[in-house]
């Protein structure tokens, strides 16, 4: 039998992958909110992966709290991620997937473009999403994995944030408000060279925010999730000291 594979987070992302690793032949052990993670740590102190697929907001007092046996077997798939997030932890050299798939309660997943990944376990996660039919790659190296990670935060982001303005789809978003998008893609790329010390080439991203687009026309810009991303990048730019006059002027009005 192959190693397990833990799963810290059984939702609705959470669930897809499982579905890919138990097409693999390997075990899936879950972790809910509710067990003691500790205790499954000690009967599965040498999994393969620990795949923690908990939400953006929860991912933090995870990564506190998990056993330190499993530290070095780490797997995150989380939106707005960054190596900020599993460095404060002192975590190394886990596994990444930048996802660019949605899933929704009731419905089944949709493929935007393929999901970069890199790790140590990278290809697994690769070959899973295959047993689906989801489109995924190992990208080359660490820089790679970065820009992926930043890329995905812009499409993210000034979706997210112009959708609290314009509301309608990403097709709309681009066509009949693009000067408000890049303006608003513009300074969460500011924000995100701050949190990540490092510069991007601008038109790279742009270019890559546009493929993300294009990948789905008609995906809604503005989720539940929209607000509160607005009040982090505010609360990053304060930090940072940026302007971020749209950000700003968006919050104003919207939030």
């Amino acid at each position: 039998m192959n190693n397990p594979v833990i799963l810290v987070g059984v939702g609705e992302m959470g669930g897809v992958f499982a579905r890919g690793i138990l097409k693999l032949g390997h075990p899936v052990i879950p972790v809910t909110r509710n067990m003691d993670i500790q205790a499954v740590a000690e009967e599965y102190p040498e999994p393969c992966l620990v795949l923690v697929s908990v939400g953006e907001n929860d991912l933090h007092p995870t990564l506190e709290k998990l056993p330190s046996q499993w530290h070095s077997r780490i797997g995150l798939l989380q939106n707005e991620l960054l190596p900020r997030d599993w460095q404060t932890y002192s975590y190394k050299n886990p596994t990444v997937i930048s996802v660019w798939f949605e899933k929704k309660k009731g419905q089944d997943f949709k493929v935007l473009i393929p999901s970069p990944a890199y790790g140590p376990q990278a290809t697994l996660l690769v070959e899973a999403l295959a047993t689906l039919d989801i489109p995924a790659t190992v990208v080359a190296n660490e820089d790679e994995l970065l820009y992926e990670l930043v890329r995905k935060n812009v499409y993210i982001l000034t979706t997210n944030i112009s959708g609290l303005m314009t509301g309608g789809t990403v097709e709309s978003l681009w066509q009949d408000h693009r000067e408000l998008a890049t303006t608003v893609a513009n300074e969460v790329i500011d924000i995100q060279e701050w949190l990540t010390e490092q510069t991007y080439d601008r038109d790279r991203l742009l270019n890559g925010f546009v493929e993300g687009i294009e990948g789905d026309l008609q995906h809604m810009c503005m989720g539940r999730s929209a607000p509160g991303r607005l009040t982090r990048a505010i609360g990053f730019a304060d930090e940072a000291g940026l302007k971020v006059t749209k950000l700003r002027e968006i919050f104003s009005e919207k939030v």
